[in-house]
Order: C-alpha cells, then sequence, then structure tokens
C-alpha cells in the first residue's frame, strides 16, 4: 500500500528541516509492507541542501544585512523544522522504525528544539558520549551540514544502548516514547530548561476518591506524560471517536463489592466513586490509543478498530464541568490542533511504525515512513483512523496536539 495523492518533497520543501528518516531494516512486516506510507522515491525526488546566499546590494545594503540577521534569530528561535534545508534521512541502524518515528516527532516539534538548542555541553568526552541530549543535538547539526541524501546516527544510537535501549528489539512506541522523555529530561543539566520541558509536556491531573456512605473525600495530585486512553468503556463497549475516549477517561468509577477501599472515617470498607479532574494541559498533548490488550498466558491481542480523531480539539467541548479542577488554570486556551500521528502497521507480535506530522510553518501534512518522506493529504492521515477487517493496516497508535495561539 502506498500513500495515495502523495508527492515527492521537492522543491517545495525548503522550510521542512532535516527529518529523522530511517532505512528499512525494522521487523518481520518490513520486508512485507515496506510500502506502507511513503514509496522509495526516485533521485529526481531526492531532497537538495538549499543553500541560502544574501544579498549584497548598495544603497539599501546594511537596512537588508540586518533585517537578515533578525531573520537568522527567528530561525535559530524556532528550531530546525523551520531552517532553509531539504529533509535529510538516517539510516535504520537495526529494527528502529519505532525510534525514527518518535524522533520525527520530537525534531519536527520547534518547542522542542528550542530547548534542545539551549543545553549546557558536557565536559568530558565520557560525558559527552553518554549525553542523550547532546548527541540529540549533535545529530541535527550533522543534518544541518550533510549534502548527502541521508547520515548514520549511529552515535546517539550507540549512546542510547548505554542507557539499555537497544538495537534489533520490537518496543512499543508509547513505552520508547516516555524512556526517551525521561532520559533527555534527566539529563539536562539546567534546572530551568528542564522545568521548561516538563511544562512542554506535562499533563496534571487530581485523583479523588469518595465514600459513599459519609461523602468522605481523599485527594491526590498527580502528572503524566502521556494520556494513555481506552479503547472500550467500562461496560466493554466500543467508543465510537476520540471525544468518546477523552469523556470515558475522565468519567468516574463505582467501586463497590471486592473493589472497596478503606474509608478512613468510616474506618471500613465502603462503596466508593473514584476518578481524576483535569488540572493543567501542556502546549504539547500526547495522547496514547491502548490498542493493545493482553489476554491469558500473556497473549497481546491488536485493536484494529477505526476510531476517528478530529484535527482540531476543544476540552471545554469535551469535558463536563465536574470533570474539572475547580481550580484548573488557562482552561478557556485548552484548544488543539493535530500536529503528529505516529502509526503502527502490523500485528501486536511484530509490525512497522511511520509518523504523519503536520508542519508548523507550512500547515501541510507529511509521512515519514524511514528513509522516505512524501506530502499527504489529511484524507491520508484519516486512513490510520483503523479498520477492524484490515488487521496489517496503519493504525494510529499515538496522537500529538499542539495548543492554538500558545502563550
Amino acid at each position: 500500500m502506498t500513500c495515495p495523492r502523495s508527492q515527492p518533497i521537492s522543491d517545495n520543501c525548503v522550510s521542512l528541516g532535516p527529518f529523522v528518516l530511517l532505512k528499512s531494516l525494522c521487523c518481520p512486516v518490513l520486508l512485507m509492507g515496506q510500502g506502507i506510507g511513503c514509496p522509495e522515491k526516485s533521485r529526481k525526488s531526492e531532497l537538495a541542501l538549499n543553500q541560502s546566499m544574501r544579498k549584497e546590494e548598495d544603497g539599501e545594503e546594511c537596512r537588508e544585512e540586518a533585517v537578515e540577521r533578525g531573520d537568522q534569530q527567528l530561525r535559530a528561535l524556532r528550531g530546525v523544522a523551520d531552517l532553509n534545508n531539504g529533509a535529510i534521512g538516517l539510516y535504520n541502524m537495526g529494527q528502529s522504525c519505532c525510534l525514527n518515528s518518535l524522533l520525527q516527532v520530537f525534531f519536527m516539534n520547534t518547542h522542542f528544539t528550542m530547548i534542545l538548542r539551549r543545553i549546557r555541553v558536557p565536559v568530558g568526552h565520557a560525558e559527552q558520549k553518554e549525553s542523550v541530549p547532546y548527541q540529540m543535538l549533535l545529530l541535527l547539526e550533522q543534518m544541518q551540514r550533510s549534502k548527502q541524501r541521508a547520515v548514520y546516527p549511529q552515535e546517539l544510537v550507540l549512546c542510547l544502548t548505554v542507557h539499555n535501549l537497544k538495537l534489533f528489539v520490537q518496543y512499543d512506541a508509547a513505552h520508547l516514547f516516555l524512556s526517551l522523555w525521561n532520559l533527555v529530561k534527566n539529563q539536562i543539566t539546567d534546572r530551568q530548561l528542564a522545568d521548561r520541558l516538563t511544562t512542554l509536556y506535562t499533563i496534571w491531573v487530581q485523583e479523588y476518591l469518595v465514600c459513599q456512605k459519609c461523602s468522605f473525600e481523599t485527594r491526590r495530585d498527580s502528572n503524566m506524560v502521556t494520556l494513555p486512553l481506552p479503547m472500550f468503556n467500562a461496560h466493554s463497549q466500543r467508543l465510537k471517536t476520540l471525544e468518546d475516549s477523552l469523556h470515558c477517561f475522565f468519567q468516574p468509577e463505582q467501586l463497590t463489592d471486592n473493589n472497596m477501599c478503606l474509608c478512613e472515617q468510616c474506618e471500613r470498607k465502603t462503596p466508593s466513586l473514584q476518578g481524576m479532574r483535569l488540572t493543567c494541559l501542556p502546549q504539547t498533548l500526547t495522547l496514547h490509543l491502548k490498542r493493545f490488550c493482553y489476554r491469558k498466558y500473556s497473549w497481546t491481542q491488536k485493536i484494529s478498530y477505526s476510531l476517528p480523531f478530529p484535527q482540531s480539539l476543544d476540552f471545554n467541548q469535551i469535558l463536563t464541568q465536574e470533570q474539572f479542577h475547580p481550580d484548573a488554570k488557562e482552561k478557556a486556551d485548552w484548544q488543539y490542533d493535530l500536529f503528529g500521528v505516529v502509526a503502527h502497521s502490523g500485528l501486536a507480535s511484530f509490525g512497522h511504525y511511520c509518523a504523519y506530522i503536520r508542519s508548523l510553518t507550512e500547515g501541510r501534512w507529511y509521512c515519514f515512513n524511514d528513509s522516505s518522506v512524501c506530502q499527504v493529504s489529511w484524507d491520508d492521515v484519516k486512513c490510520t483512523y483503523g479498520n477492524s477487517h484490515f488487521h496489517w493496516g496503519e493504525t494510529a497508535y499515538l496522537l500529538v496536539y499542539m495548543r492554538k495561539n500558545p502563550q
């Protein structure tokens, strides 16, 4: 299956920056599903590195140079995705399609690259080799300088192996995303930058437990980087849309019979109401669709049925007033646009990942499938909704939304 209505990135792609693309050495399904996503393009469609040239003219020269310097500073602030470069591929280092897709989502997020570009360089050579954020930064610089079609990310991969993220391992995208994010956060030595990264991605909620006998309520604040959304409700009924899944996640649950909890005030186990209230949402919101469920005897099944997701989300229209924390901040600004989709094709035991990402500067959608990248339409992205009759097809697994008009 190839990308329908897709176009190769060529002369009109200068603002995309060096995307992370990897050759298909991935899972067993790769050899069969190499065409899933975007097909390999001819040399005519390979991306050339666009060279920026300054105008040196008389009269208005100083004024133009001042404007150009300001434009260069703005580009540096925005990050790799907005630099005047063609897309540069990264060769697969061994079953790394999952890693590739996540790196593409990280690097295309200009809010993330702004933080990455401000890290402190480790002093010692050994520290540099083991620093994940530093090796990611070096990889970006390598892609910036490269005039080749692709580069080998071996230094970053070797760095990740030191931290037990090995090659030739079939990773779950949600688990690997959390591992990468935590490695970057924990190894940023500048606490202000680490706090900015936390603010960029962290979701804050308040967990509560209410006794149904005496109304005594226990509360606890907690946070998460991804929001794990169910595919079924409490009655094992299929949820039809992403909005239904979000509403179900924040729907309180009755704890009765064997699930009763100890009430501190009643001093015995009583029926309770357990739930979460949304306190704060980040600039970059990552939603994890729980498409893999565990059955008896450690057997894992993939849920392939369709779950449509919108291009825009407004939490004020999705959740009820009771599902918000009373002190929820900036609730009026909790409106989001879809930024990226990490899609999985294949079965639970083996498969392939690719990413669909919307350029923040152009607003166009692109499919990143290892060493191939092509422009796609929203209709192509909607093909990742899922299909219960096509278990090998692409299904959205991670959804990344970006807040509108960030402060």
